[in-house]
């Protein structure tokens, strides 16, 4: 088995993010926490919780952003709701979110294809701004929860999979976020899912893991090529040896490491509980790496005795920059004891 060498380190550890299925996206040296909840299908806020990275000794520092709409007119409204099972993304230094569980019934929120922007910048206007598609005549994703999303960073944003009021699905759609235009792509192979994680790499969409109502997902990393609109698939053997076993609710994030484009899979749920979303199941204690261009795997370890990050699954994480160098930010998510976690952690190599 090939093997990398990682360091983990717990930057912070706080009440206000103990929570599961909430998002984590990364702007510069913040790390913005949205959704989730601390008690089964009951959301816990929809304020904004901004975790500041400092390089040494490597730590965080806490904000608050609170229910406060944006500083700038434009685009501004209200706030968002407050939900679990939502998806985050960067583009152009903005973070967007689709849908997500919320209300009293818990049901996908339908917003008719709008996407909520929070931006960190004076000249935006800090705080959160409604983007509704243009033209509202023309198809949009239906609301859905426990989806997926990247981006090219620039201008265009993917979603993909997820739960809607009933079943699960495999479409995938692209929202240009100047021309405020949904686009539906190609669906991916494979059995529809929700729990999936997708990232981008140099003109690909790379797709992982997920629940398909009876199993987790895994054997195989679906390669999207977005100038062709069309689907490959890669297969290896998940068996924790050759590449990592079946999982949903976990991560795949691209990072650079050691000059090498890779991605790199942490956590996530093995088997699903028997009290389905109310209960935790058998949680993933690894984490890998997939070197892109080798298309190999290779197992993240730690000098014996260092300290590592719980299993988890449901939880948050982003591509952090620490010192220059590219690593991953996990926060909270959901242990084995059916507890709501209340860590973050950075990765490094």
């Amino acid at each position: 088995m090939a093997t990398i060498k990682g360091t983990w380190k717990l930057v912070h550890r706080n009440k206000l993010l103990q929570r599961s299925s909430q998002t984590l996206s990364t702007l510069g040296d913040r790390a913005l926490i949205f959704g989730g909840e601390l008690h089964p299908r009951e959301p816990r806020d929809n304020d904004v919780h901004i975790l500041r990275i400092v390089p040494r000794p490597n730590v965080c520092s806490l904000q608050e952003y609170g229910n406060s709409p944006s500083t700038s007119r434009e685009n501004a409204g209200g706030l968002p709701l407050a939900r679990v099972g939502t998806a985050s993304t960067v583009v152009d230094g903005k973070i967007y979110y689709f849908s997500g569980r919320g209300g009293v019934e818990m049901a996908p929120i339908d917003e008719q294809g709008k996407v909520w922007q929070f931006c960190f910048s004076d000249a935006d206007g800090v705080g959160w701004h409604e983007v509704s598609p243009v033209d509202n005549s023309q198809p949009v994703p239906e609301p859905r929860s426990y989806h997926c999303m990247t981006s090219d960073k620039t201008n265009t944003l993917y979603l993909h999979a997820g739960c809607p009021n009933s079943g699960r699905l495999s479409d995938l759609w692209a929202f240009d976020v100047e021309d405020r235009k949904w686009r539906q792509l190609a669906s991916a192979p494979g059995a529809p899912r929700g729990g999936t994680s997708i990232a981008f790499s140099d003109g690909k969409l790379y797709r992982m893991g997920g629940f398909d109502g009876k199993h987790e997902l895994g054997g195989e990393i679906d390669i999207y090529d977005i100038a062709s609109d069309r689907w490959s698939t890669h297969t290896f053997t998940p068996d924790g040896t050759e590449g990592p076993g079946c999982r949903s609710v976990s991560s795949l994030l691209a990072v650079n490491v050691h000059g090498r484009p890779s991605l790199i899979t942490a956590f996530g749920e093995s088997d699903p509980s028997a009290l389905g979303h109310a209960g935790a199941g058998n949680m993933l204690p690894d984490a890998w790496l997939w070197d892109i261009e080798l298309k190999k795997w290779s197992k993240i370890v730690v000098d014996e005795g260092a300290e590592m990050p719980q299993p988890r699954g449901w939880f948050a994480a982003d591509v952090v920059v620490i010192e220059g160098k590219e690593g991953i930010i996990v926060q909270g998510g959901l242990a084995e004891d059916n507890q709501r976690l209340d860590d973050a952690w950075v990765l490094t190599f």
